[in-house]
């Protein structure tokens, strides 16, 4: 007998995952990510031909590389025919049944909530249905946002969203599986879950969709949303446009005397080393956003959208992998690139080189009790760069706050003297620390868990109701 297999592709950096659904012969892939290499080179491993390519919605969160792929494969591409789009494709309505083989088919299921004409489609092969690719409606534990067409839409489409989610599970069994495309730190999900799989019928005990009613679940999802990505902005009309094939070729290689002058001109000159590499030693001026953490989401937040981007890195493929992550989000060609060391990207200059100053938790703790503490100057302000939602949670008193992507056009707003910087983790301080040192501040870069504040002896506010 025939088995339905559903491979998995993560794009771990923006928290989501595409799918790729074959019997061993044919394919349909759902919600492809723009370096469709990727689905290529799975469907070439496994010997399976693409005959189908599947859109939920128009992505928010990354540009899409659906068409390319249906263009490339002479796929069908399935997008919902309420959506207004610049290209050809196989338009899709809710009861929509298409066959992919003699074994599996998929039938579309209208599920708005995360925009207005959002579709789900299950999957059944011989044995019935197998499962549900449910995009941004239901998610694990949780459900897509609602308000990334506007603030004005989003108690309509969180109402919406919490009927798609119930028709889901009149739909289906508690055995059928559900595969969303957001929700593993995707800011289009609600709320982030843990869970790496979930069915209907976990779901039913775990998701406020199912458990809630209609109005507490509204009140509940409007009250916990917080800001998203600024480049959200231009996914969607990218997306309804047709995105062309990725193009991943090398980019222009920047000298130490061309770096010297990005910098000088306040360009976006950006170390993609890990935090602890760029404290020890970097190129003045740069700024940290290391390959390791979620660099393409703040990145492409905080920078001006259109504004040259300039990429170091310790070596061609790290460089190679921002590029990737970048045009994911549609930041096609960044303006240049460097390899090496900061000492080469200086130049052999000394003066063109620094260091940034990191402490933990226990240090901030000594420093306020008056304590010396190694050769930390001391702090004059502590600011929390986290996120809204973060800092309502519980936060260190005193403390100042200015969530990350708001600080380059809130540098004035950093009161005068020494700056302490903390986030939940460190990676997101690095950034805040780099920014606030290419401004000319005194700067120390808190690199520790938030979630060891307390015990470190820093007093935390209580929530804000």
């Amino acid at each position: 007998m025939t088995t339905i297999h559903v491979e998995v592709v993560e794009t771990s950096s923006l928290g989501d995952r595409s799918y790729l659904a074959h019997d061993g012969r044919v394919a349909l892939v759902v919600d492809p990510q723009r370096d469709i290499d990727r689905i290529l080179a799975l469907a070439g491993r496994l010997g399976v031909r693409i005959t189908h390519v599947a859109e939920t919605h128009l992505h928010n969160d990354y540009v899409s590389g659906g068409l390319a792929l249906a263009r490339l494969t002479g796929a069908a591409y399935l997008v919902a025919g309420a959506d207004t789009v610049g290209f050809e494709r196989l338009p899709v309505a809710d009861g929509d049944e298409i066959t992919l083989s003699d074994t599996m088919r998929v039938q579309a299921v209208a599920t708005p909530g995360h925009t207005f004409h959002h579709l789900s489609y299950i999957l059944t092969g011989p044995d019935g249905p197998e499962g549900v690719f449910t995009g941004g409606s239901l998610l694990f534990g949780t459900t897509g946002r609602t308000d990334l067409l506007g603030a004005e839409h989003a108690h309509t489409l969180a109402h919406h969203q919490h009927a798609s989610a119930r028709r889901l599970a009149d739909l289906l069994p508690d055995g059928a599986h559900i595969w969303p495309t957001h929700g593993f730190g995707s800011f289009c999900s609600a709320t982030q879950s843990d869970a790496p799989a979930s069915t209907i019928g976990r779901e039913r005990q775990a998701n406020a969709a199912l458990r809630l009613e209609a109005d507490d679940f509204v009140s509940q999802t409007l009250a916990g949303l917080d800001a998203y990505p600024a480049y959200y902005a231009h996914m969607g009309a990218r997306n309804g446009g047709g995105a062309d094939l990725i193009d991943l070729t090398p980019v222009r290689a920047a000298d130490a005397a061309q770096l010297r002058e990005r910098i000088e001109a306040g360009e976006w000159v950006v170390d993609l080393r890990s935090r602890k590499a760029f404290a020890t030693r970097h190129l003045a001026g740069t700024l940290s956003f290391g390959l390791d953490g979620p660099m393409s989401t703040w990145l492409g937040w905080m920078a001006p959208w259109g504004a040259p981007i300039t990429l170091l890195g310790e070596s061609a493929e790290q460089v190679v992998a921002a590029q990737r992550e970048l045009a994911r989000i549609g930041i096609d060609r960044p303006a240049a690139a460097a390899t090496g060391t900061p000492e080469q990207w200086a130049g052999g200059e000394q003066a063109r080189l620094a260091e940034l100053t990191v402490a933990a938790f226990t240090d901030l703790a000594a420093a306020r009790a008056g304590r010396t503490v190694r050769d930390l100057p001391a702090p004059d302000v502590v600011l929390d760069v986290r996120m809204t939602n973060e800092w309502r949670a519980g936060h260190l008193d005193g403390a100042v706050h200015i969530p990350l992507p708001d600080l380059p056009h809130r540098l004035a707003d950093v009161p005068d003297g020494t700056v302490w910087v903390h986030c939940g983790s460190g990676y997101r301080a690095a950034a805040a620390t780099s920014l606030l040192q290419r401004a000319g501040r005194t700067v120390v870069h808190i690199d520790d868990a938030y979630a060891d504040a307390a015990g470190a002896g820093l007093t935390i506010t209580a929530p804000e109701n």
